[in-house]
């Protein structure tokens, strides 16, 4: 009975547009009055734990990152960059597009900071060289996806916050399956663009452009070998990290490519808090609901529901993956994180899969809810920055979706690919 009124009482209160975060506590204090399963003492205690946790500093930090490096010029280094290699192959602009939003992704640990910065850039050349539109926005669109599966992703340390497992393990996990997305992309967009006739670039650099393009990009390469080298080599925490990802930010941004000004960056913090303050409150309201949901063992329910009526490990998977996906569609990533992870994980344990190989399927599957309709973050970014109509864009993405349905199944069924840097380098995983 607990169960139904929670989830009866944040469904209706969802389908009446509450936000998220509001919809779960007024689900939770209707339970509470109507059944009282627990005090509202410890909801409200549930609420400051869930809260404080060290991990969770790194979301702000990741956030403020990201945005100071996008608006510091370092995507635009990045492309000048990967330009002088896969520039001149059919759909060079393309490939450089996805390959560029592999390396920001190490950046910005967003999807839809990836799209406006790498799209800003790359969206006005490929329109010029004479490539669709649609097919242009939906390439950066899709490829900014790869946001939160390559590390650091703010996406992961939720999950790991929420599972209660290592952020180092899933940074480490979402690297091979990152790359396995690019070449995925890559392929597609060849195919499509030798299909177009989308030939590459013509031009010839001179050996003084090539040192000063790989000179000016080394500030910008340096940013994931400083984050990821010093997390994997035990240097700092993923949280110290973010830190240290936030202040490079700053000197690169502000000092080396001076393309950002002291006075900009208040309103830089301003806009980071901001994006994030959504995030936690959510987390916070949530341990609440999840603390109602634990006491009345719903979790353990809805587990033995599912393996009582099959316990086929890949059908099992399959079913998660389609919930996934439709979750995706409608419901913000982090939020959609925190509220189905208690739930899922039970049975994804129970059927032998790795909680930090589940936490990589789960990502994947709403990220790829950034490029679906009607949510579909991604695609608004790249709508707006490609001046392509919403409308267009929908039924432009439809084959980059099922590309990334392809990567997801193959992810999903081949752990190995997601535990086998962990496992190479000694990280914990579980």
């Amino acid at each position: 009975m607990v169960t139904a009124v929670l989830f009866i009482s944040f469904i209706v209160l969802l389908l009446i547009s509450v936000p998220i975060g509001i919809a779960l506590g007024l689900a939770s204090l209707a339970t509470i009055l109507l059944l009282d399963p627990i005090s509202m003492e410890t909801f409200s205690q549930s609420m400051v734990q869930g809260l404080n946790s060290f991990p969770l500093i790194a979301v702000p930090l990741f956030a403020f990152a990201g945005d100071i490096m996008g608006k510091g010029g370092l995507s635009k280094r990045l492309l000048d960059l990967i330009g002088i290699v896969f520039g001149r192959f059919t759909g060079g602009l393309g490939i450089v597009s996805i390959v560029t939003c592999l390396f920001f992704a190490a950046i910005s640990g967003t999807g839809s900071a990836t799209v406006a910065a790498v799209g800003c850039i790359m969206l006005p050349s490929m329109f010029e060289k004479k490539y669709d539109k649609v097919f242009s926005s939906s390439l950066i669109a899709t490829a900014g996806t790869t946001g939160v599966i390559i590390p650091p992703s703010i996406c992961m340390v939720v999950y790991a916050v929420a599972a209660g497992v290592s952020v180092t393990g899933l940074f480490t996990a979402g690297i091979l399956p990152g790359i396995v997305i690019g070449v995925a992309l890559i392929i597609y967009t060849i195919f499509r663009s030798k299909k177009e006739k989308y030939v590459g670039e013509k031009r010839t650099y001179t050996g003084k452009e090539i040192v000063r393009i790989i000179i000016e990009a080394i500030p910008a390469l340096l940013v994931p070998v400083i984050i990821l080298g010093g997390i994997y080599g035990g240097i700092f925490t993923p949280t110290e990290a973010a830190a240290v990802a936030s202040i490079y930010g700053v000197i690169v941004s502000v000092f080396i490519y001076k393309e950002v000004k002291i006075k900009d960056l208040p309103h830089i913090m301003f806009n980071s808090v901001y994006m994030c303050a959504t995030v936690l409150i959510i987390i916070g309201i949530s341990a609440g609901f999840g603390r109602i949901l634990t006491i009345t063992q719903a979790p353990i329910a809805i587990a033995n529901a599912i393996l009582s009526f099959t316990s086929s490990k890949v059908l099992i998977l399959i079913l998660i993956n389609v919930l996934l996906l439709i979750v995706g569609t409608f419901m913000e990533t982090n939020s959609a994180i925190i509220i189905l992870t208690p739930i899922l994980l039970p049975i994804v344990t129970q059927i032998g899969v790795n909680p930090i190989h589940f936490g990589v399927i789960m990502v994947l599957n709403l990220a790829i809810g950034f490029i679906t309709p009607p949510l579909g973050a991604n695609l608004f970014m790249a709508s707006q920055v490609g001046n392509v109509k919403f409308d267009n864009i929908c039924r432009g993405i439809i084959p980059w979706i099922l590309v990334m349905i392809v990567v997801l199944m193959i992810i999903t069924f081949v752990p190995e690919i997601t535990l086998a840097l962990p496992q190479m380098m000694n990280i914990p995983i579980k």
